[in-house]
């Protein structure tokens, strides 16, 4: 997905992905869409735009943790 912020939105695979601005908001059904494709639900679970689900989380999601050890 192309962000046309400025500064540009973090893409889905970066640590900071959630900081992207949310381009649809539908808390009615509880579930956000970020610029960069993912999709954050209100129990802060997550949908990334290659269909990986990542499990509600506190702090960095558990996805991110195994990059930056990578």
């Amino acid at each position: 997905m192309y962000c046309e912020h400025q500064p540009s939105c973090p893409n889905a695979e970066a640590v900071d992905h959630d900081a992207a601005r949310i381009v649809a908001s539908h808390p009615e059904q509880g579930w956000n869409l970020l610029c960069n494709g993912v999709i954050v639900f209100e129990d802060t679970g997550e949908l990334l735009p290659d269909g990986r689900p990542v499990a509600p989380h506190r702090g960095p999601a558990p996805h991110t943790m195994m990059a930056e050890a990578a």
